[in-house]
């Protein structure tokens, strides 16, 4: 099991309406509206790292909206 965070940019005033089409999302387990470099950070449990990649890409920053992610796996379980 890998488990991962994205951390999400989006345009001005866009967070609160891609939060909840984020959380519906496959494979994302929380997200939430934060303040900082990064808007949202988003939880991510998947079974291969391939599907955590494929969560930012086709799934998050397919969202219009949204102007950049980063993703960190994390490396303790």
């Amino acid at each position: 099991m890998v488990h991962a965070f994205i951390m999400v940019k989006t345009g001005a005033g866009e967070s609160e309406q891609l939060v909840a089409p984020i959380r519906d999302l496959e494979r994302v387990g929380e997200a939430h509206i934060v303040a900082g470099a990064y808007d949202l950070i988003v939880e991510v449990d998947a079974e291969e790292v391939y599907d955590v990649l494929k969560t930012a890409s086709s799934g998050i920053q397919g969202l219009q909206g949204v102007t950049d992610t980063k993703t960190y796996i994390s490396l303790d379980s």
